[in-house]
């Protein structure tokens, strides 16, 4: 059984086809990339799987049970985390305190949320600004602590929406090797959509393309990165003769 299961799901805006009938489903353990032009409809797939948006048509089954159309804190105690391009964040906590936040989506005492909070910002090595506010922070940094509160609402599967947005080349390959160390630390499913092909190629087992709403390929990065509908609708051929040199 499937942890995650799309079928035949459609989403239209004002008479425009944002998901048209999409399929798939993800495995427990897996990495899935998800990966298509700007306007493709990838964060609206995100955002029907998660609640934001309810589908026009179609099925999302989490753990064998259908989840269609249930709201955002109703998918998040399912065991979907979702992270954000733009993050929710609030500058006047400390680090601590924002992935307290997450944590209280779990538990209900300050102190239980605290210690899972410290263990959280251990494995995301940021013991050390575990007090400083938010907006004294870096964006890399922010980036982690997004990730952290994510984690501490202890999901199953963990979507993350453009986490490599905005970071230059060494943060880049920081940010694939936390990926890699939380994916075997928390025994996490992963569903990661990105531009950056430098995160989404290395780390995936497994990647999905849309374009214009539709599925045009699913397969493994060495495929995907050689299929002509893949190159012609986004890869382009400077990526691909760059990944022969």
């Amino acid at each position: 059984m499937a942890l995650l299961e799309v079928i035949g799901l459609t989403k239209k805006f004002v008479g425009v086809v944002a998901n048209d009938r999409i399929s798939f489903e993800i495995e427990k353990g897996e990495i899935v990339g998800l990966i298509g032009p700007n306007g493709a409809g990838k964060t609206t797939l995100f955002n029907c799987i998660v609640g934001y948006h309810k589908p026009d048509q179609g099925t999302v089954k989490f753990n064998g049970k259908p989840i269609t159309g249930f709201k955002p804190f109703q998918t998040n105690r399912a065991g979907i985390g979702r992270t954000f391009q733009i993050m929710s964040i609030s500058g006047s906590l400390s680090v601590s305190e924002n992935v307290m936040v997450g944590s209280f989506c779990r538990v209900s005492d300050s102190r239980t949320a605290r210690q899972e909070a410290a263990e959280i910002l251990n494995l995301m090595e940021l013991e050390q600004e575990a007090q400083a506010r938010m907006n004294e922070l870096p964006i890399a940094a922010q980036k982690r602590v997004g990730l952290a509160m994510a984690l501490a609402t202890k999901p199953k599967i963990l979507m993350l929406d453009e986490v490599a947005a905005g970071l230059n080349p060494r943060e880049t390959e920081e940010m694939v090797a936390l990926l890699q160390k939380i994916h075997a630390a928390k025994d996490l499913t992963l569903f990661v959509t990105e531009h950056v092909m430098e995160v989404v190629m290395p780390i995936s087992q497994r990647i999905i393309v849309l374009d214009g709403g539709q599925k045009i390929a699913e397969g493994k990065p060495r495929d995907i990165a050689n299929d002509e509908r893949v190159i012609r609708a986004y890869l382009g051929e400077k990526y691909v003769e760059g990944r022969k040199h």
